[in-house]
């Protein structure tokens, strides 16, 4: 059995079949007569069996070649309505994407309704949505796209950043009384002092700080605690149950701090604001459920984390 067949030979020993003459195929094809001969040539050669009977008045196809037309004519239509199916697929809003997201408030919250209002927009569309927290390989794991936060590291991948998100370290009163006139420590005004404070972590363990006003300075402070979770709605709760201090960002805490259920704990260390991005595939030939869902997802946090400034 043949698998190498260049399909170019097939085309021409079906447009020589269908116009009847060499000439006519010729013109239709835009080669050359001769051209068209050698194609044939090469075919019947390969096959090891005479397609065409040809004289200097006419041809005529063996019965070989009339069995070989005839399929050769529905594999052609079949891969036509394949490619066809393909570019309209492609062009139409609908199909299947996964997502890998940070969990929280994030992607627990605010992804979720964003991916929710696309959906009710593109019914035809059907988004799965990951929340495991490891950085994850687009390409082994099929994802479509990443919502990740935190600084990159250099990749093949597109990133589209949305925002910065602020960062604070919080505590509610109850430990900050508690820590300071129970156990007979002395008042935050320095970051490592978090290292006699029982800390509460998630990914990150050493937290970094800078101060901008008066002596500047940064630094870093490998913390510690008894509770640890990948999650930031998690440490809120811990946080306000009073079980230590917490390092999240700001958008996990406004309401907490309104209540004054959580303070800041320093008031001239600061950390670092955490860049939130959008990961994809370079694809020139990104199918439009992907471009317009990637837009919507960029558009509405941008609009979200705007009307958190105000």
């Amino acid at each position: 059995m043949n698998n190498n067949l260049p399909l170019g030979d097939i085309k021409a020993f079906l447009a020589i079949s269908q116009h009847g003459s060499f000439t006519k195929a010729a013109q239709a094809l835009q080669v050359s007569r001769a051209h068209l001969s050698r194609q044939l040539n090469q075919l019947e050669h390969q096959l090891n069996v005479q397609l065409l009977i040809r004289t200097t008045r006419s041809q005529r196809l063996t019965q070989a070649g009339k069995q070989f037309y005839e399929q050769c004519q529905t594999f052609m239509q079949g891969l036509e309505q394949a490619v066809e199916a393909t570019q309209n697929q492609n062009q139409q809003i609908s199909g299947h994407i996964r997502i890998n997201s940070v969990g929280g408030m994030i992607g627990e919250e605010l992804l979720s309704q964003v991916v929710s209002e696309f959906i009710i927009q593109h019914p035809k569309v059907n988004i799965e949505v990951d929340f495991s927290s490891e950085r994850v390989d687009l390409i082994a794991n099929e994802f479509d796209l990443v919502l990740r936060m935190g600084d990159l590291e250099d990749s093949s991948l597109i990133a589209r950043k949305i925002t910065e998100l602020p960062i604070g370290t919080w505590a509610s009163p109850e430990y900050l009384k508690r820590s300071i006139e129970k156990e007979n420590k002395h008042k935050l005004d320095h970051p490592k002092q978090l290292l006699n404070h029982n800390c509460l972590t998630g990914s990150v363990r050493r937290w970094q700080f800078h101060r901008t006003l008066g002596n500047k300075a940064s630094l870093e402070v490998a913390v510690s605690g008894n509770f640890n979770c990948k999650n930031g709605r998690a440490l809120l709760s811990a946080a306000l149950n009073h079980q230590g201090i917490v390092r999240l960002p700001l958008i996990y805490c406004h309401s907490a701090l309104q209540q004054q259920k959580l303070v800041s704990v320093f008031s001239d260390w600061q950390c670092k604001a955490v860049p939130l991005f959008i990961l994809y595939h370079k694809n020139p030939f990104m199918p439009p459920r992907l471009t317009l869902l990637i837009d919507h997802i960029y558009q509405s946090f941008v609009a979200i984390f705007a009307n958190e400034k105000n």
